[in-house]
């Protein structure tokens, strides 16, 4: 008997190190991603460069990550080993956190190359990390795991940042700081290793021609173009209060991140994300009735976008960063589904960058309402769209556990 239950057993707990390790891979990833953002901004501050050369530095920045993810994962395959490769990663990723404390990265052309190098990193060890995680949840739990582990990146980005002082040798501490404990940590867990075999694996053309993939992509492209493009006027119509507005809406997001992986986990995917984008369309609608009123009638319009708009990142941050793309990849290797699917978010630097030359050009009611109209429109290929979530077979598992229940507590009681 006590043979038979061992290799369940070491099954159940490597399975248990490996959704660990995946969470602090992933959380790994984002934390070194969004805190590098704040070091951009103290470089480029210390460097005393314009407004028009940080945003290419930012520009070239996310262009290497982009094509970093896209192309990387053909390394990753030459490795055929996910745990191997995030190890020689994150030791890449150390050495390279620590390059300004040996050169001096404020100058224009020092920052382009530094901040190119970095965007190529993430864009290396992103995919792979995700994929990871995809591959260590099952499709009933990876809504929820997902939005803790984003939570949790989010928690931690935001506490180095109320912690740390700014200056580029402490901040370049504590950015390789980042992968040196995401090393210790994996190799305390000692996850199980992950191989990627070539039947696993999916061309991009494969992809981007499945149905169900172009359903839920094309939605999120058209949020992402014009969620961006819009964000530059948002900031300057009311920039006092856009501050502590962003700070509000990452605050919800964040938590909701939990709250709707939970949720998409038991109702599904496909809601949460109608929902997300018809809350971000009343958001914009809400702006712009509220452009040109009554101070009353404005703070009113900014406060129930602020509220909406918080909500519904909350929704898309579990669903489309971390859940949708894995679900879609259905046990096949993930990288290629991860790249594509964050490729709309990570671009917003470039749309930012269009919407700020446009801005001055544009009225913000039209421009609001125009938005709103076309989030609307974005719901549309949606209600095609597959739920990826078997709901059927959830609610049978759970109908199965509640008989075996019962069952034992009626053998007990007799």
């Amino acid at each position: 008997m006590t043979a038979n239950n061992e290799p369940a057993t070491d099954k159940i707990q490597s399975s248990a190190r490996s959704l660990l390790a995946s969470g602090v891979l992933v959380a790994n990833a984002f934390v070194w991603y969004f805190y590098s953002g704040r070091f951009l901004s103290d470089v480029t501050s210390f460097g005393g460069l314009e407004a028009n050369e940080i945003m290419v530095i930012r520009c070239i920045n996310v262009l290497g990550t982009i094509a970093a993810a896209l192309l990387g994962v053909f390394v990753v395959y030459r490795f055929g080993k996910r745990v191997r490769f995030l190890r020689i990663w994150m030791i890449a990723g150390v050495f390279l956190s620590l390059i300004p404390l040996a050169i001096d990265i404020s100058g224009l052309v020092a920052s382009t190359m530094f901040f190119a190098i970095t965007g190529i990193y993430f864009g290396l060890g992103m995919p792979v990390s995700l994929a990871y995680f995809a591959a260590s949840t099952r499709t009933e739990n990876r809504g929820r795991t997902g939005g803790i582990i984003f939570f949790s990146s989010l928690l931690m980005v935001f506490l180095l940042g109320m912690l740390i002082p700014s200056g580029i040798a402490l901040n370049a501490f504590i950015l390789a700081l980042c992968p040196v404990v995401g090393l210790a940590l994996t190799l305390i867990i000692k996850p199980a290793e992950q191989e990627i075999t070539v039947k696993n694996q999916e061309s991009y053309g494969t992809i981007l021609r499945s149905k169900p993939f172009l359903l839920y992509l094309v939605p999120w492209l058209m949020f992402s173009i014009i969620n961006f493009l819009i964000l530059p006027m948002v900031s300057t119509i009311n920039s006092e209060f856009f501050q502590l507005s962003s700070l509000i809406e990452n605050v919800l997001g964040g938590v909701l991140a939990v709250v709707f992986g939970f949720l998409g986990d038991r109702i599904g995917r496909k809601r949460l994300v109608v929902a997300g984008f018809t809350l971000l369309g009343l958001g914009y609608a809400s702006l712009g009735l509220s452009v040109g009123g009554t101070d009353a009638v404005v703070n009113l319009g900014w406060w129930f976008y602020t509220a909406v708009d918080g909500v519904a990142w909350g929704a898309l941050y579990a669903i489309f960063l971390m859940t949708i793309w894995g679900d879609l990849a259905q046990g096949k290797s993930s990288e290629k589904y991860y790249a594509l699917g964050f490729a709309p978010f990570i671009g917003s630097v470039f749309l930012e960058a269009i919407g700020t030359t446009l801005q001055p050009m544009l009225f913000p009611s039209a421009v609001f309402s125009f938005a709103s109209v076309f989030l609307f429109l974005s719901v549309l290929p949606l209600a095609y769209a597959p739920e990826t979530l078997n709901l059927k077979e959830k609610e049978f598992k759970s109908y199965i556990e509640k008989a075996l229940r019962t069952k034992t507590r009626q053998s007990e009681i007799n």
